[in-house]
């Protein structure tokens, strides 16, 4: 490893455990974590209109700017092509300082390192019977060069975000803007 990667991942390493955390009441704000949410629900594949190819690099995404429309299915193919964990995660700038609460107790726990996820401690319990499973159908956290894909349903008119929940990487400007309208908006 060159001193500079070394130097990088000891940066992003300061970055995910200085992190922090936002006193948020719920982190269910905007609608039921495990199924739907007020903007939209998990996709059915097979109706699928349309497919957004999305590259997360270390502090931005590709494209960083998405539109669709109320009713449409679409499916996201996400591609972490940068140096560092990171997650796509489609919600509110509401939901998304409560679920960035959420991240800093798996990096608290051991769950998440800056370059990898420790699969088997996502399963344990963080405290009430709280995993850290991170299976929720608006969001998928990927290791440097894995690739996974979400199909996500809108349902309504609104303005959400995409971002990236690990501490100190939204913050670093890791989220991008997804605007839902009606085609004549």
């Amino acid at each position: 490893m060159t001193r500079l990667n070394t130097l990088t991942k000891g940066i992003a390493a300061s970055i995910i455990l200085g992190g922090v955390a936002l006193n948020v009441t719920s982190a269910t704000a905007g609608g039921t974590h495990k199924g739907g949410h007020a903007f939209g629900e998990a996709g059915d594949p097979s109706k699928a209109t349309r497919t957004i190819n999305i590259v997360m690099h270390d502090n931005y995404y590709e494209p960083e700017n998405i539109t669709a429309k109320p009713g449409e299915t679409i499916r996201f193919t996400i591609k972490n092509a940068g140096d560092f964990v990171h997650e796509f995660n489609i919600g509110t700038a509401k939901m998304h300082a409560a679920h960035q609460e959420e991240m800093m107790m798996m990096v608290e726990h051991g769950v998440l390192e800056p370059d990898k996820i420790n699969h088997e401690m996502m399963k344990m319990d963080m405290g009430n019977g709280q995993t850290m499973e991170h299976d929720d159908p608006n969001s998928i956290l990927l290791e440097p060069g894995k690739s996974g894909e979400i199909v996500w349903k809108f349902t309504e008119a609104t303005s959400l975000e995409f971002a990236c929940n690990i501490p100190g990487h939204y913050d670093s400007g890791m989220v991008g803007q997804l605007s839902v309208k009606k085609p004549d908006s």
